[in-house]
């Protein structure tokens, strides 16, 4: 039930909605079904299929090690959903396909490296107002019931809730959907909101939902009105999670921060100190946040960030916080081998590494990984201090490896870029860059020589800003196909890399311009988690 503002209605133009909803889904739907085994196919065979199968995979040189994986198939889209802390455990949720449509697969840990698999959450009932699902949040209702709010395909906003330790058993709402989906011109909410990526929270003993406006945007393409483009988010009210009033858009955007064709989706909104977080994705530019002030029911940003720059690759965050009062976040990083090798591959589908989110004095995030990641390191190797000589390279002679985490401060001395080379073949074929770009005070990985075949060839580039004499504190994770950098525990850049030669294994530090000084240089290799 929904009551709301009423607005002049616009003429729909369903052929514009149709298309666009039919080109999104085609877009996600990658299927996969060569691993799935028959019902009735006899236990020795499965075994066998299965145990080949866990083979392919652990011989694959691009599958990630220590980064979550999909356990088997196509994870298209593989959004991470319904963050929470329960009982001792972090689970997470997941997007993944079967031959009754999008499901939500369930995750959970106690050290955030080592994951065990849940039976099926929730999956599309094909009778009922859900016959397929996309994403949304969980959270814990007032009586602190662990509760899901999800996109229920051409239904609206569902919920679904678990009374079980381990979130096993999940029971959906027999009131969904509680907000229906905008689907008609004779729908009296038609042209007011849509439904899409719901997140819930509690505040002052009401429950509000905000939802996202990617639909809303398609639906009016052309003809939206300057007010109505960009992000923005529909917010909506209630006292018992089943009756919900409309009350108005949560914050309006403007170009000061955003693009007019930015939407926003898969947001997550949640305290930080005295400030809270909106945290979202556009489907044009990937994960970004605002931080500001929600009060009188409306939200003012007053700063804004990215986590992805060129393009959308660091994708779907979701947050939870924990019993030590960490705001952790994970986000689905995409896959960008050709679409044949992915279906050849039976796997794709990966998340990030978890991120500490704390907020800065600039009122800008800062984001480090969790100590945790440090019980996977082994073999570990220290050098320094030494310095590297301007317009020069040193290789690091012990340690050759695609899994590995590299912790380094670096000194320059009048140096334009510096740091450090990885999967680098012996010749420099291949190589992946990983350097602070002093002119433009810029965190870069470059990966235009990462690979002879597949894979983006580009340079990402996030803003950092060194403070005068402050050192540059790296932190480098590389899980074969995936570079994840953390620097001075306040940026982050991600980019995929698919090397080609056996020997992409070397790691070397440089320095153009100028020198660098190396006070210490630490590096383990990192033992892999994931189950398979």
């Amino acid at each position: 039930m929904v009551t709301g503002d009423t607005m002049p209605r616009q003429e729909l133009n369903m052929n514009r909605i149709g298309q666009s909803t039919v080109a999104s889904l085609l877009s996600f739907a990658i299927f996969f079904t060569s691993n799935i085994v028959d019902a009735g196919e006899k236990l020795p065979v499965a075994t066998q299929r299965n145990r080949t199968f866990r083979e392919q995979l652990l011989r694959d040189p691009h599958r990630p090690g220590y980064h979550f994986v999909i356990p088997e198939g196509i994870g298209e889209p593989f959004d991470v959903n319904g963050a929470i802390f329960w009982k001792g455990r972090y689970h997470l949720f997941y997007l993944f396909e079967t031959r009754e449509g999008h499901c939500w697969g369930h995750i959970s840990s106690t050290d955030l490296c080592h994951w065990r698999h849940h039976p099926t959450a929730l999956a599309g009932d094909p009778d009922g107002p859900d016959h397929s699902m996309f994403s949304g949040c969980a959270f814990l209702d007032k009586n602190g019931v662990p509760t899901i709010a999800y996109h229920g395909f051409q239904a609206g906003m569902c919920l679904a809730t678990s009374t079980d330790d381990h979130l096993d058993t999940w029971t959906k709402s027999p009131h969904n959907p509680v907000i229906p989906e905008v689907v008609l011109k004779d729908d009296p909410h038609y042209g007011i909101y849509s439904v899409f990526d719901p997140i819930v929270w509690l505040d002052e003993g009401h429950y509000y939902a905000a939802l996202g406006n990617l639909y809303y945007l398609r639906s009016f393409g052309d003809n939206l009105k300057p007010k109505d483009a960009g992000d923005f988010l529909f917010l909506f009210k209630s006292d018992d999670l089943i009756h919900w009033e409309y009350l108005h858009r949560l914050y309006q955007s403007d170009r000061k921060w955003t693009a007019v064709d930015e939407d926003n989706a898969c947001p997550e909104f949640f305290k930080l100190g005295e400030k809270d977080v909106l945290l979202f994705i556009s489907h044009t530019r990937g994960c970004q946040y605002y931080v500001g002030t929600f009060q009188d029911e409306r939200f003012f940003p007053e700063t804004h960030g990215r986590m992805s720059w060129i393009d959308s690759d660091f994708f779907a965050p979701e947050s939870l916080r924990d019993d030590q009062g960490r705001e952790i976040m994970w986000a689905w990083i995409f896959d960008r081998r050709n679409e044949s090798t992915i279906k050849k591959s039976g796997w794709s589908g990966t998340f990030s590494l978890p991120r500490v989110l704390t907020l800065g004095d600039d009122n800008k995030l800062q984001m480090w990984p969790p100590k945790e990641i440090e019980k996977l390191r082994y073999n570990p190797i220290e050098q320094g201090p030494f310095t590297i000589d301007a317009n020069s390279e040193k290789k690091i002679d012990q340690i050759e490896s695609n899994s590995l985490e590299i912790l380094l401060e670096m000194e320059p001395d009048n140096a334009d870029q510096f740091g450090v080379q990885v999967c680098a073949s012996p010749d420099g074929e291949e190589k992946t860059l990983v350097y602070y770009d002093a002119i433009e005070k810029k965190l870069k990985i470059d990966t235009t020589q990462a690979s002879l075949g597949e894979g983006p060839k580009s340079i990402e580039s996030g803003p950092l800003l060194l403070k005068d004499q402050e050192p540059l504190e790296l932190r480098i994770f590389v899980d074969k196909s995936v570079v994840e950098v953390f620097a001075n525990k306040r940026q982050a850049v991600m980019r995929r890399i698919y090397p080609t030669r056996k020997d992409s294994r070397q790691v070397a530090l440089f320095s153009q311009g100028g020198s660098t000084r190396v006070p210490r240089f630490r590096a383990w290799e990192m033992m892999p988690s994931n189950p398979n």
